[in-house]
C-alpha cells in the first residue's frame, strides 16, 4: 500500500518544528514516515501548500516553505485530479450526502485520490476526523 499526503500532515510538521533547523528535522521525519512506500501528493494538496507559501508572514518564511515543498515534490509525484479520480469523488460525495456526513471539498479530493490509488491517507491531527468518515479509507497520522 502507498500513502497520499494530506495538507494537514504538512501543516502539523511546520507547526511542531519551532525553528529552521528543527523544521528541517521535522520534514525529514515525513520522509522517514513515508519510507519505501509509494507516495503521492494530490494536486489540491500541492495547491494548498502553495497558498501557504503565498501567505507566509515574510519572504524568508515563504522561501523556507517553498524549499521544503520543492524537496517534497522532487521525491513524491503530484497526482492530477483526472476523470477517474473525479468519478471516485462523485461517488464519495453521493455516499456522504446520503449519510449526512459531508466533509470539505478539498478533503474529498484527497480521499478520492487515495481511494483511486488504493493508498492510505497521511494526515495531521486536525485532519483525521474528516477522513475517518470515508468507509474503507485507511487513515494514518503523522505521529504514527
Amino acid at each position: 500500500m502507498g500513502i497520499v499526503i494530506d495538507t494537514s500532515a504538512l501543516v502539523d510538521i511546520e507547526r511542531r518544528a519551532g525553528g529552521e533547523d528543527a523544521e528541517t528535522t521535522a520534514w525529514n521525519v515525513l520522509f522517514l514516515r513515508i519510507g519505501d512506500q509509494p507516495a503521492a501528493i494530490p494536486a489540491i494538496v500541492f495547491a494548498e501548500a502553495l497558498v501557504g507559501v503565498e501567505l507566509a508572514a515574510n519572504t524568508k518564511r515563504a522561501a523556507v516553505r517553498r524549499a521544503h515543498l520543492d524537496a517534497l515534490i522532487a521525491q513524491v509525484p503530484v497526482v492530477d485530479f483526472d476523470a477517474q479520480i473525479a468519478q471516485v469523488w462523485a461517488r464519495l460525495v453521493a455516499t456522504l450526502r446520503r449519510s449526512g456526513q459531508m466533509i470539505p471539498a478539498n478533503d474529498l479530493a484527497v480521499a478520492a485520490t487515495a481511494t483511486h490509488l488504493a493508498y492510505a491517507v497521511l494526515v495531521g491531527a486536525s485532519g483525521e476526523k474528516h477522513f475517518r468518515a470515508i468507509d474503507g479509507l485507511e487513515v494514518i497520522t503523522i505521529d504514527g
